[in-house]
């Protein structure tokens, strides 16, 4: 990525927080922002992914509809506490517009950014595609047991003064 389009996009979210609006993930570029050239990326990822996301006693688990992807197509990437999945979704044949009766599926780049609600162990996520279904498995990290700590007041105190017997 380039760095006016990291500058954009930095800039986009500080407006997008200073609105106070809440975000769970960045918005991916629209066709008019494509058109108006503020991403000149070739890399830009225009759909964005459906997920489901749940967690069981041992995991956090995202769930995706994501037919006709191959396992190759698709990246995913862990930074920090947010978990990003791309890819491409490639049409085999060429179909001019005027012969569509309808046109509703997505064909090209997709991206999907979440942050994680847990800690999880990095070194143990899994991916598996099963029927079009992507799941990612990312085990929770085991929580810290929580114990007290004893405060202790170390300010000085005055010494007592001995009292001397005539």
């Amino acid at each position: 990525m380039s760095k006016n389009n990291e500058l954009t996009i930095d800039k986009l979210i500080r407006e997008d927080l200073n609105n106070t609006q809440a975000a769970t993930s960045l918005t991916p570029p629209t066709s008019d922002d494509l058109e108006e050239g503020w991403f000149e990326d070739e890399d830009v990822y225009e759909g964005q992914l459906s997920v489901d996301v749940f967690q069981t006693l041992k995991d956090l688990v995202i769930k995706s509809a994501i037919a006709g992807i191959k396992p190759e197509d698709i990246d995913i990437s862990l930074h920090s506490d947010t978990i990003t999945v791309k890819g491409v979704r490639k049409q085999k044949e060429e179909i001019s517009e005027e012969d569509y009766f309808c046109r509703e599926c997505y064909w090209g780049g997709f991206s999907r950014s979440i942050i994680l609600p847990v800690d999880i162990k990095s070194d143990q996520i899994k991916a598996e595609i099963e029927n079009g279904i992507l799941t990612i498995t990312l085990p929770k990290a085991n929580k810290p047991k929580v114990r007290g700590i004893k405060v202790k007041d170390i300010t000085e105190k005055p010494k007592k003064k001995k009292t001397t017997k005539n």
